[in-house]
């Protein structure tokens, strides 16, 4: 594999509600000599940062343009209807698509839901620019919000609350990175994400020898032969 980070920092972009500190806290463990330095995108900017090298990998919510990208599936959250902590939705457990008919649904610029049909419910006649924006409009009582868990975690107030939609599609989240030859600072961080042992994760050196802490493979060890008997003649 070709080292091809000069810079000797690992910078990672990640998209609003992915939290990757436990990568980061494992990424000090294994590559204490490596900074990772985090970059905050939205899922629209972060594949064009990757292609143009502004930073080596990005987690993001899927779908994306894989043009020039390799792309592996990480997890998936469940969908939700933001809504004020009054509205009928909060009477049950869990909603259904069919329950958001007729509420005003907005959607933001930065959606990150791919629906296979017709969205939900009816639409609003403001688009926001970002989902923080939307939330406020929820909280003004424009209308209700479809976003993945994550980012109604993230932009949590107090007189909001939401439900868990039944039958809506989830948001995947993934990691990216350029479609080239991996770097060795690429599979650690792939290692890492994937939950790989440190000595799994650990790679060859371009030398050939193997790197600090993995265990050498065992040799096999040839047992002798047993002597051959002599036969003797009888007289």
């Amino acid at each position: 594999m070709t080292e091809t980070n000069h810079t000797g920092v690992f910078r990672l972009a990640y998209v609003p509600g992915v939290t990757p500190g436990k990568w980061v806290r494992m990424w000090g463990e294994r590559r204490p000599r490596v900074p990772l330095e985090l970059v905050a995108a939205t899922t629209d900017e972060a594949p064009a940062l990757i292609r143009a090298g502004a930073v080596d990998a990005a987690v993001v919510r899927l779908p994306i343009d894989r043009t020039g990208l390799h792309v592996i599936p990480l997890y998936t959250e469940t969908t939700v209807a933001v809504v004020p902590k009054d509205h009928v939705l909060t009477a049950a457990e869990e909603a259904t698509v069919a329950d958001l008919a007729d509420e005003v649904v907005l959607q933001s610029q930065d959606d990150a839901l791919a629906w296979p049909g017709e969205r939900p419910g009816r639409a609003a006649a403001y688009t926001p620019a970002t989902t923080a924006e939307a939330i406020e409009l929820v909280a003004a009582g424009v209308g209700l919000l479809v976003v993945p868990q994550s980012l109604a975690r993230l932009h949590h107030r107090r007189d909001l609350t939401y439900r868990p939609l039944a039958d809506a599609p989830e948001s995947g989240v993934g990691l990216t990175w350029p479609d080239a030859e991996n770097s060795e600072l690429m599979e650690e961080f792939i290692g890492i994400v994937r939950g790989r042992t440190v000595n799994s994760s650990r790679t060859p050196r371009r030398d050939g020898t193997q790197a600090p802490g993995t265990p050498a493979p065992a040799k096999k060890s040839i047992a002798p032969r047993p002597a051959a008997r002599r036969r003797t003649r009888r007289r």
